[in-house]
């Protein structure tokens, strides 16, 4: 069994001593102990009865941190104010910030910024509102938005939990394709507000990135936005994930010698993911699809309230084959699952075709570990870093919003999701592609820029571009 890496973690103990009492020594002892290495000391306040100083101490084993606080509490006359390491160190007071990209540095620069001079700007804007685009932020500018109802891994979380990782998401943006993206949690659950409050944001962005929302809402929320905006609206769950998911099974049909429109392919778990993945599949050229959730095999015989498994019966599986997950795997050439961790077992692979293609992509536990079946596998994926072949969004929609900024792009359509998979895929070259690379790197600097290029031509080729060759 895998086990969460812990080597190297460094901790900081705020510790007040008081000096009449305590002895540093049995402090430093105390922590020893249990296996913590002090590798700095810094005094942070002292008076003539305390001291306060940061520990800095380097931990090596599962839980010893907490084994570090329990030890320090039994030291007479030392008291343990905080606990931190360097995720958290990291977190203090967010991680993005906003910087002016010149500077004010006299009355005519404060006139041409500010006021009175930037009223000319206003008015073009006003006369022409699509000037919005090259005259302000819009032109560059991502909303990262989300609810915090269904964040990764940690489930409904609320709007000021999630914070951290929409900040996290601006960086990548910026990182990856020098996007400025901006995180907005909204405190709200409520489909019509989310709505209504991304409608009103609109104006000062280029595009909106939806992210965390839960199953079924995302998908109303999504489609009205689309609907009722003239910019990219985007929900990463469902399409970043499709779209790395249809890079990988590109290149995995390839290493295995099969084509998508012949491949018998399975796909367990039609929640938001699932669906947008079997769109992407479809879109493509798929013709075996069969859809596997907690009703079994989702069947057009059958009549479902969930109106996405609905969809999906009327959409898939055009055998009208019926059973449950073991059925559909047999002799299945694709397993994909986006579901939950240790539904598959090696019975269920080894019913497969032979040299199957396993994305077992449930976070953090998949649905299977590749250990248990890499001996009778093709090619074998993930959702984690720690195994090869990781399908990880962050391939997608750095480059996608660049090129959908770029081309100044409606919508992000089917077309430049393609391209954008297509794009991911071409960046490993024929004498690269193994059984464990199907995947770049997400610090593959050609991804981005293979990315932007395709998307971009597909946006002005399906006449979703507003902008000109010439512009």
């Amino acid at each position: 069994m895998h086990t969460p890496m812990t080597d190297g973690k460094t901790i900081i103990l705020r510790l007040e001593i008081d000096t009449d009492v305590a002895q540093f020594g049995k402090a430093a002892t105390a922590i020893e102990q249990v296996n913590g290495d002090i590798v700095a000391i810094d005094v942070i306040h002292t008076d003539r009865n305390k001291s306060v100083r940061d520990l800095t101490v380097k931990i090596t084993e599962q839980g010893a941190s907490e084994r570090l606080t329990e030890a320090l509490q039994h030291v007479k006359g030392v008291r343990l104010l905080h606990v931190s390491d360097r995720t958290f160190l990291l977190h203090l007071g967010g991680k993005i910030t906003i910087q002016p990209k010149t500077p004010i540095q006299n009355r005519d620069d404060l006139s041409r910024v500010y006021t009175p001079d930037v009223a000319r700007v206003c008015e073009a804007i006003r006369q022409e509102p699509s000037k919005a685009h090259t005259l302000t932020i819009k032109r560059n500018t991502v909303a990262v938005v989300s609810d915090g109802s269904a964040v990764l891994g940690l489930g409904n979380i609320g709007p000021y939990a999630a914070m951290p990782v929409m900040e996290g998401k601006a960086m990548l943006f910026k990182q990856f394709a020098d996007v400025d993206a901006f995180p907005i949690c909204l405190d709200t659950q409520d489909t019509e507000a989310v709505i209504a409050a991304v409608k009103a944001l609109a104006p000062a962005f280029g595009g909106i990135n939806l992210e965390d929302i839960s199953a079924p809402r995302c998908f109303e929320i999504e489609q009205r936005l689309r609907d009722e905006l003239d910019i990219p609206v985007f929900h990463d769950d469902q399409h970043g994930t499709a779209v790395v998911l249809y890079a990988g099974l590109l290149n995995a049909l390839k290493l295995t010698g099969r084509s998508l429109s012949e491949a018998r392919i399975v796909v367990c778990g039609i929640g938001a993911a699932g669906t947008a993945c079997t769109k992407m599949l479809l879109a493509g050229g798929a013709r075996h699809v069969v859809g596997v959730d907690r009703a079994g095999i989702l069947n057009a015989d059958e009549q479902y309230d969930n109106a996405t498994w609905q969809w999906y019966a009327e959409n898939t599986n055009a055998e009208r084959c019926k059973g449950g997950l073991a059925e559909a795997l047999a002799g299945a050439d694709v397993f994909i699952g986006v579901s939950a961790g240790k539904l598959l077992s090696r019975e269920h692979i080894l019913s497969m075709a032979p040299e199957p293609i396993v994305f077992a992509m449930a976070n953090p536990e998949p649905e299977i570990r590749p250990e248990l079946v890499e001996d009778i596998v093709g090619v074998f994926a993930t959702g984690r870093s720690d195994y090869p072949n990781q399908i990880n969004n962050v391939l997608c929609f750095p480059g996608i919003f660049r090129g959908a900024l770029d081309s100044r792009s409606t919508v992000i359509n089917e077309e430049m999701k393609l391209a954008a998979a297509e794009a991911i895929a071409s960046v490993i070259g024929e004498d690269e592609l193994n059984r464990l690379y199907i995947i770049p790197s997400v610090f593959n600097n050609k991804v981005v820029e293979e990315v932007r290029r395709r998307v971009s031509t597909a946006a002005r080729k399906s006449g979703v571009s507003r902008r000109n060759l010439r512009d």
